[in-house]
């Protein structure tokens, strides 16, 4: 059982959208290897997320092989993006225990993202700033090598 059919709440339409190669939905058994393969993380990885909680319950085979369904890839997508917001993995556990508990759980869920969001706008402004600087320094070294060039070139 995934997030999402734990809840019974409809799939968030924010997770990035699916990509190619997918299978369609009722045919979508993956491996832990094929979706090692789809996120770029390790099973090893993958294994840890369902251990701690964030990848709360993946189905089994009846060999006792996990088995991945759109949904998982889709929770995962989200789960990488949260990862680049630089979020701490107790936050994400905490944003999926929250998806667990329900839709009452929608303000604090808004909460959470908010405040992560606040926070990549300061780290965006920060590399804007930092950004800026290099260009400066790129611009000044750049005027410095046609001066130099072109005082070679007179001698």
């Amino acid at each position: 059982m995934t997030v999402t059919e734990t809840t019974g709440a409809r799939a968030d339409s924010c997770a990035a959208p699916p990509r190619a190669g997918r299978r369609p939905d009722g045919a979508d058994h993956y491996t832990i290897s094929e979706v090692a393969a789809f996120t770029g993380l390790t099973a090893h990885t993958l294994r840890w997320y369902e251990r701690i909680g964030l990848m709360p319950h993946v189905d089994r085979s009846h060999t006792g092989q996990r088995r991945y369904r759109n949904r998982d890839l889709d929770w995962l997508g989200l789960v990488g993006k949260l990862r680049l917001t630089g979020m701490p993995v107790a936050d994400m556990v905490r944003y999926a225990e929250l998806v667990r508990e329900g839709d009452h759980t929608y303000g604090e869920r808004f909460e959470l993202l908010k405040e992560t969001r606040q926070g990549v706008l300061a780290r965006i402004t920060e590399l804007q700033d930092t950004l800026a600087v290099l260009d400066r320094k790129i611009d000044f070294y750049a005027d410095a090598g046609r001066a130099l060039a072109s005082e070679g070139a007179v001698l």
